[in-house]
């Protein structure tokens, strides 16, 4: 973490003895702390954080410049599609379909097109990692999904929520939809999003309201790499440590977009409340329709 202990000096504009006045500990620490000989610990880091609060100190800019950074550094073949991937405890062996099984596609193994998503959902974990990976999509089976309500069912069904249609037709549409594919793409539906989906799966908002926030947050696209195949087409390019200070400065940024994606997504249900079907009426239509 030293480049970020240099950044956030040097935004300060002052010197390795007065920034360590501030922080309370010695030149020569922070010395050794920006030349890589030794690591801050929980609490230095914890008052550093501190200070760039009540500071305003812009670091989770830096944190993105230094993803972006490692990422132009990557030359990956022109077949082969940059992402990003965010793991809880660290890949360790082959890259395998292993998430929870009631995820938006279901068990597999996540990338996104933009950092920002990896980055607020690992950010609550002391092991997580982030990488750069890459994946060749070519001999892949793919499904690509847009922001409709063909999104919104789907996850409906990947995270279990029509088991009682199973047998009817759209029950069957979007079991079809997910058969023998390798890769699926669709929009990110991160942690600002959970809050519509949820709510519109209990019945307080319409599948329009739903595909309207989704489509107003722009969160980016994720692949899903749902077979071994898929899974074997991806290559993990760089690992990029994340310190205590980059997770607490994450947590900070992920509650912040979580409130004004609850915000924005509450005012967009609101002009669209009255438009478009909720869930048990779409789940009772298809019923009907079987019989």
């Amino acid at each position: 973490m030293e480049a970020i202990i240099k950044r956030i000096r040097s935004y300060f504009n002052i010197s390795q003895k007065e920034f360590a006045q501030w922080l309370g500990v010695s030149f020569a620490t922070v010395n050794r702390w920006e030349n890589g000989h030794a690591v801050p610990n929980k609490l230095a880091q914890s008052k550093l954080y501190e200070i760039c609060c009540n500071k305003k100190v812009p670091v989770y800019e830096m944190i993105l410049d230094k993803i972006n950074q490692a990422a132009n550094e990557v030359k990956p073949e022109q077949n082969r599609l940059l992402l990003y991937h965010g793991s809880k405890s660290g890949i360790v062996g082959n890259i395998m379909p292993k998430s929870r099984k009631q995820c938006d596609f279901g068990s597999g193994f996540y990338m996104g097109t933009d950092p920002n998503q990896p980055l607020t959902l690992i950010c609550d974990y002391e092991e997580s990692k982030f990488y750069i990976v890459s994946i060749c999509i070519d001999a892949l089976v793919q499904l690509e999904v847009h922001t409709d309500i063909d999104w919104a069912m789907l996850v409906a069904y990947n995270r279990g929520k029509m088991e009682k249609i199973k047998g009817t037709q759209l029950y069957e549409k979007y079991r079809a939809m997910m058969e023998d594919k390798d890769l699926i793409i669709g929009s990110i539906a991160n942690d600002r999003m959970f809050y519509v989906i949820d709510n519109f799966f209990i019945g307080n908002v319409t599948d329009i309201a739903l595909v309207n926030s989704l489509s107003a947050l722009q969160l980016g696209r994720q692949y899903v790499a749902v077979s071994q195949k898929g899974c074997a087409a991806v290559r993990i390019e760089t690992e990029i440590p994340l310190s205590y200070l980059e997770r607490l400065v994450m947590k900070t940024v992920a509650d912040a977009n979580r409130a004004k994606g609850i915000s924005l997504a509450n005012d967009i249900c609101k002009n669209y409340r009255r438009e478009g079907k909720f869930f048990d009426e779409i789940l009772d239509e298809a019923k009907g329709a079987s019989k």
